[in-house]
């Protein structure tokens, strides 16, 4: 991908680096790789979803950017990917986002044009946002003349989009994937990994990686959510409980250490929900057969969460003095 010009920035999505981690579980007796989805161009794996979902619609006409409103639910790296594509089409776009959403992600949102709809109060039954942003957005697209909402939570254009994820990984690895860790929101990435390793017989393991609290995969409850990126406190349309053969569920905390490990030891400067599939596969590694494949799907990058994963402070203040539980890393091999 990277010896030929694209003929546009989004001629860039998809073709993400698997790399090999050698030394993030030295005694461990199979092979770990990590899809790298940060390299996308808007920084996550959700510029494939944004893609899939929408520029279709543009080349069919249903999405006509001279009149065209494209209004979408979120609060992180699907604004961003959406945004830049609706920037590159010249697009309007409204994002609906909350009161957790990150300032960096609102600068980015805000530097590609986007209009940003907050919402600020929580739904007082499960004291979480998704559903008031759905609300708002379902509002919108009421009332404003030719908005098109591409629903990321019912649309099948979503899991459609992670088939060809799944591909570039059985491709690398001639199909030897045993085991894949996936952290689940939407559940598009697994439903797509999932279906495209049956349709070819792969024989894999899905692992599905979902928040302690979340509602999708049986672990219900009131418990605060600090790290975006994987959980729902509502089930999406899309969900389906099949499309996972294991389900392991992390705490914030459990993120947190992964993600610090996993810089640590391998240099790899990941975000949250690529540290709760690093602790998810820690917590199973000695259940996994010698010679196994394992492959983990990094969603973005680490550097929209510096402010918080990776400030000191902000994590001693959350869950105390918790340093040694990445420390000290592993010695550098010399040259």
């Amino acid at each position: 991908m990277y010896g030929t010009a694209a003929s546009s920035i989004l001629g860039t999505v998809g073709g993400t680096p698997l790399v090999e981690l050698p030394r993030f579980l030295p005694d461990f007796g199979g092979r770990v790789f990590a899809k790298i989805e940060g390299f996308n161009p808007g920084g996550s794996i959700k510029d494939r979803t944004a893609v899939s979902m929408i520029l279709d619609r543009i080349r069919s006409g249903e999405v006509d950017p001279a009149r065209s409103v494209v209004v979408e639910s979120s609060s992180g790296n699907l604004a961003v990917g959406i945004a830049q594509l609706c920037r590159y089409h010249g697009i309007r776009f409204i994002c609906v986002v909350d009161a957790k959403t990150s300032r960096q992600n609102l600068a980015i949102l805000r530097a590609y044009g986007a209009e940003i709809e907050e919402v600020t109060e929580p739904d007082p039954r499960t004291g979480e946002f998704l559903e008031r942003r759905v609300q708002r957005v379902r509002h919108l697209v009421a009332t404003i003349p030719h908005a098109f909402w591409p629903n990321q939570y019912a649309n099948p254009l979503n899991p459609a989009a992670h088939q060809h994820t799944m591909r570039e990984i059985a491709d690398a690895l001639d199909g030897k994937v045993d085991y894949l860790f996936c952290a689940t929101s939407t559940t598009g990435t697994l439903q797509g990994c999932a279906q495209y390793a049956r349709a070819n017989g792969l024989g894999t393991t899905m692992v599905a990686v979902d928040a302690v609290g979340s509602v999708l995969f049986g672990e219900r409850g009131q418990v605060p959510r600090l790290i975006p990126g994987h959980g729902a406190s509502v089930k999406p349309a899309l969900f389906d409980a099949s499309a996972a053969d294991r389900v392991v569920h992390v705490t914030d905390l459990d993120c947190v250490v992964g993600c610090r490990r996993l810089v640590g030891r391998e240099a790899v400067l990941a975000g949250g929900s690529s540290g709760a599939v690093v602790a998810a596969l820690q917590q199973i590694s000695e259940e996994i057969p010698d010679g196994s494949t394992c492959v983990m799907i990094f969603p973005d990058r680490g550097d929209r969460y510096l402010d918080t994963i990776y400030d000191d402070l902000w994590v001693s203040e959350r869950f105390g003095e918790v340093s040694q539980l990445w420390k000290p890393e592993l010695p550098v091999p010399a040259a």
